[in-house]
């Protein structure tokens, strides 16, 4: 009886956290889907400069071999560098970063220090 009491309670406090997870709403797979979807394209990038890298080092190897070899090689075709995409961020339509979301100091530059004691309208402060 003891050991049937004891599985029961072990059972219901591992299923009590899962009964606490709310379902994941329409709006929450959009994001995950966004986020998805932006994360493949930044690998895409990460793999295109991955490449370029590559291609650069078999090109100036294939140079080095036909100097070395006291061949003349062709003249490279120019082409773009390599440009190494920045950090993965994901920022969901309709929320801003915390630069733009206007909750930092006003844009405007201050006339005055904010703990001036000078009235705006220019009369004297009050005596204590």
């Amino acid at each position: 009886m003891k050991k049937t009491l004891a599985i029961w309670a072990l059972l219901a406090a591992a299923l009590s956290p899962q009964a606490l997870l709310a379902a994941p709403t329409d709006a929450d797979a959009a994001r995950a889907a966004a986020e998805a979807k932006a994360r493949a394209a930044w690998n895409d990038k990460v793999t295109a400069y991955k490449l370029c890298v590559a291609q650069d080092r078999v090109a100036a190897h294939y140079r080095e071999q036909m100097a070395a070899n006291g061949k003349t090689a062709p003249e490279p075709v120019a082409t773009p560098p390599c440009m190494e995409p920045e950090p993965f961020t994901f920022n969901a339509e309709g929320t801003q970063p915390r630069e733009g979301s206007g909750a930092h100091s006003p844009a405007e530059t201050a006339q005055r220090p904010p703990s001036s004691s000078t009235p705006e309208n220019g009369e004297k402060p009050l005596a204590k």
